[in-house]
């Protein structure tokens, strides 16, 4: 390294980290920027096909209204599996009581102590401190859903206007290059949720007749649970396979079926994810999988939840516009899998 790209690269070092911290610091801002700008991707085609027969803001509220509902149906579902999963613990409490006991003479019976630490750690100050958090959740969660709304039905009024001011930039090469690159995250994060929302159906489809051939409680449930979950690559399969087995150890109670409700659930986890995924996705988004784990882990770190879902979009969006420059196309090449079609935008023909 010479000594004049030193100072280049310190520039670019100091540069990331304060963008890092700036999107930590200010997640409440740019979290639902970037959540409204996935969503736009995903409903612009809708809104733009209905434009065709439809006065522009007739088709944006059609858009707006098809969109809110699926994500309250959608919702709904999911509180309706976590609430039944919630009941059905609360109904079995002497059950969990009894296994909890067991546990904690096994444990005792070796030399590890719990019962003081757990007494401490659950007890009425922390069971009020965990509805609050809850609550308090609940509606951070809510306000953010608004203003993603609000980001949306905007953004949504602006993606033509965007794509013309965008062709009609002094700077053609740039204006080429932003526009083509927008198009193409696009197309390649709807493919993206398509094939995550097909492999999802598979694994709680999977799941659910797992659970229905073995007697497991609640096998809607869990089925639709790791359904839901499988959007958030890695962490959710996980989620989606602990607490089913958690669940048996204190049904069935036999360490043999635990083991196998274990091994058979991460079996449909890992060839679903690791075989079938693969293969209908292609190499059009195919990302290192450590590349994956750190988008997830790093995302969910900066935004928490919001971040672990919408991590791998962002990631792809990243190496999506690397891939159009050439003094960043390593990057692509690195972690990403620069396509054919991804030229940089002096050669690209750009068409709305």
């Amino acid at each position: 390294m010479t000594s004049g790209s030193i100072p280049q690269a310190a520039q670019v070092v100091v540069a990331t980290i304060l963008v890092v911290a700036a999107l930590s610091i200010a997640s409440s801002v740019f979290a639902p920027v970037a959540f409204a700008l996935f969503i736009i991707a995903l409903v612009w085609p809708l809104q733009k096909a209905l434009q065709r027969f439809l006065p522009r803001l007739l088709a944006l509220a059609v858009s707006v209204v098809v969109m809110t509902v699926a994500f309250i149906y959608v919702g709904s579902l999911v509180v309706s599996a976590f609430g039944s999963v919630g009941r059905w613990i609360v109904s079995d409490a002497a059950r969990f009581q009894t296994f909890y006991d067991q546990i904690t003479t096994w444990l005792e019976g070796h030399g590890i102590a719990v019962a003081g630490a757990w007494s401490e750690a659950f007890s009425f100050s922390w069971m009020l401190r965990t509805a609050q958090t809850v609550t308090g959740r609940l509606n951070s969660t809510m306000s953010f859903w608004l203003v993603v709304l609000v980001y949306v039905f905007l953004g949504l009024l602006e993606v033509d206007d965007f794509g013309r001011k965008l062709q009609g930039m002094r700077n053609r090469a740039a204006g080429a290059l932003l526009l083509h690159g927008s198009m193409l995250t696009a197309a390649k994060i709807r493919r993206y949720m398509l094939v995550r929302t097909l492999m999802s159906v598979i694994t709680g489809v999977l799941v659910w007749l797992f659970a229905r051939a073995v007697g497991l409680q609640l096998a809607e449930e869990w089925g639709f649970i790791a359904f839901s979950l499988n959007y958030i690559p890695f962490l959710g399969p996980l989620v989606a396979t602990v607490f089913p087995t958690l669940f048996a150890l204190t049904q069935f109670g036999s360490w043999q079926a635990v083991v196998a409700v274990f091994a058979c659930l991460n079996l449909i986890q890992f060839v679903v994810g690791s075989y079938v995924e693969p293969r209908v996705a292609g190499s059009a988004l195919s990302i290192s999988p450590v590349t994956v784990l750190f988008s997830v882990f790093f995302w969910s770190y900066l935004w928490g939840v919001f971040g672990a879902f919408i991590g791998v979009p962002i990631t792809i969006a990243f190496l999506t516009f690397c891939a159009l420059h050439p003094s960043s196309l390593w990057l692509a090449e690195i972690f990403g899998s620069p396509q054919k079609d991804e030229q940089p935008a002096e050669s690209a023909a750009i068409t709305l």
